[in-house]
């Protein structure tokens, strides 16, 4: 299982990118695998060949309105274990002995 985290931007499109966010969450939440949106990207959660599928349908999707993306992108590869994207927070909160702030 894998935790995808990415940020994709479109160039030249201004200061605000809301809008080709939303196009592409609304990819990722049509796709049906576990995800977080936070400030600087989304983390999903899924099998390696679905979550890089996920992120290259994202990046075409921008593709469509601008010239040029750019694609920031992270892994956490690791076999077997599911539900990390709640389950390393709730880690830390144990190790803490009380519950952090959570998007």
């Amino acid at each position: 299982m894998v935790l995808l985290e990415m940020s994709i931007v479109p160039l030249g499109q201004g200061a605000s990118v809301s809008s080709y966010v939303a196009q592409c969450v609304d990819l990722v939440d049509q796709s049906g695998l576990e995800y977080e949106l936070h400030a600087m990207g989304t983390i999903v959660e899924g099998e390696l060949a679905e979550v890089l599928e996920l992120m290259q349908r994202c990046i075409e999707k921008v593709a469509e309105s601008s010239d040029r993306v750019s694609c920031s992108a992270k892994l956490d590869y690791r076999r077997g274990l599911h539900g990390r994207l709640v389950s390393k927070v709730d880690s830390v909160e144990q190790k803490l002995g009380r519950r952090i702030k959570r998007s």
